[in-house]
């Protein structure tokens, strides 16, 4: 894909000197590092970030699992401009504009069968708490009060609010804040018994799914609301799930009358190579939760779009009035709506869906040829994403991932470490070269780490 068909032209910005740091508390990082030796982007094109020095980063994680038509594409800035032009800003609540209608639309018409329903937020985060309490909401219009718990996962991560981190299960999140929603168990996390150096889907494992009957014969069907994972776990190292565990769940969800809610917010729009993990298994839930390349990364926006039943046991069995007491003063805000509009025009005219699924097979091959490298241990890889794990040291776990990640981007690449595997999910827009330029780079930088 030419620079030229992507018309994106870097900006310059300003130097770190000139930029105060310590107004900023950071999210997710080591703040008092990273204020001693700072790593700041300035602009991005295509494949690329730009430091303020004019440094060349090759964008190995799509930002942060989101860029996924690239950096800086004109149609989608072009989108934003011009709705700022028009209407900057328009309540939702009682009131509706054009935007967020036809985004829904549009989106709609990439979904599963019978995915209907869209419920806008900001955040992944945002749209998997939406999605637990339109859970809730549900069983409670059907006349189910008890049932209230919910099933999250080992290592599985639904973002940061209290509902997604109480269904979540990386210890570190949940560890410093004590107090989490009543009522949540978790499954066994997918990479239990798995094979190291697994291509694509590991093999069957019944009792990973089956666990789900064990929580039921423990709680009691009539007191479980809703069951919710990532159908590939993203922030935990990429966890491929074996074949056959989604259709377990959905079998095991349906017999006993609870959801199924599929996080999404990493899998969406194209990076299995095709607009959800839901097609690409051959699996609906009744929800499922979207953000980050909805809008390209361009704008904050989430989406949960739910079944037809979902919607209407709540909205049909309410008093006239509100039916559903949750929303945000942004959902459906105009630039986002804007931002999410042009971002599916961009992916449907490319077909950049069907380009990651003539990619995968290139991917997993470059990525497996690490397998020798040093301090690798095990490689996974599904779609256009892949997770290359390596041996922690010894009473520092972490630490040889974080000095992976920082002297990749000093040699110009922008990776993403979790502990102490790295997780790749470059732009869709990716060219085989840089596929190979990204090896090379891990392999180079693996070699000089101690």
């Amino acid at each position: 894909m030419s620079a030229d068909r992507l018309k994106i032209i870097p900006r310059a910005a300003s130097t770190p000197q000139d930029t105060d740091l310590a107004a900023f508390w950071m999210p997710f990082t080591d703040n008092r590092y990273f204020k001693s030796t700072p790593r700041l982007l300035a602009s991005a094109s295509g494949m690329h970030y730009f430091t303020p020095e004019g440094r060349k980063i090759l964008d190995a994680t799509a930002g942060l699992w989101c860029v996924n038509a690239g950096h800086g594409r004109e149609k989608i800035t072009e989108a934003i401009r011009e709705q700022a032009g028009v209407l900057d800003f328009a309540p939702t609540f009682q009131l509706g504009h054009p935007k967020p209608f036809e985004l829904a639309s549009k989106l709609v018409g990439i979904m599963p069968a019978g995915l209907d329903r869209v419920f806008f937020t900001n955040s992944g985060s945002e749209s998997a708490d939406t999605a637990l309490k339109m859970a809730l909401a549900y069983h409670r219009a059907r006349g189910e009060q008890s049932r209230v718990r919910l099933i999250g996962r080992q290592r599985g991560y639904h973002g940061t609010n209290f509902g997604g981190t109480s269904v979540g299960g990386i210890g570190g999140n949940r560890r410093g804040f004590g107090a989490q929603v009543w009522g949540v168990d978790h499954l066994t996390h997918t990479h239990g018994g798995a094979t190291s150096f697994t291509r694509g889907m590991q093999a069957p494992n019944a009792d990973l799914a089956g666990e789900l009957e064990d929580l039921v014969a423990l709680h009691g069907s009539e007191t479980i609301a809703a069951v919710i994972v990532e159908p590939v776990a993203g922030s935990t190292g990429v966890l491929v799930p074996p074949r056959g565990y989604l259709d377990r769940l959905r079998t095991i969800t349906r017999k006993h009358g609870i959801l199924l809610i599929f996080d999404e917010v990493i899998t969406g729009f194209g990076r299995l190579g095709s607009a959800t993990a839901a097609e690409f298994f051959g699996v609906t839930p009744d929800i499922l939760t979207l953000a980050k390349g909805l809008t390209n990364g361009a704008a904050p926006m989430g989406a949960v779009v739910a079944s037809r039943e979902v919607h209407d046991t709540v909205v049909e069995s309410a008093p006239p009035g509100i039916e559903f007491f949750h929303g945000y003063t942004y959902s459906g805000h105009p630039l986002a709506a804007a931002a999410g509009v042009a971002s599916l025009e961009v992916y449907a005219e490319e077909g950049l869906f069907a380009r990651a699924a003539r990619l995968a097979p290139i991917w997993e091959e470059a990525m497996h040829s690490l397998a020798d490298a040093r301090h690798v241990t095990d490689i996974r890889n599904i779609g256009l994403v892949a997770g290359i794990e390596l041996a922690p040291r010894e009473g520092a776990p972490g630490g040889r991932g974080a000095e992976v990640f920082r002297r990749c981007f000093d040699d110009g690449l922008l990776i993403r470490v979790t502990g102490d595997i790295i997780a790749l999910s470059p732009p869709l827009i990716i060219e085989e070269a840089q596929i190979g330029e990204i090896v090379e780079r891990i392999r180079t930088t693996l070699e000089t780490v101690e």
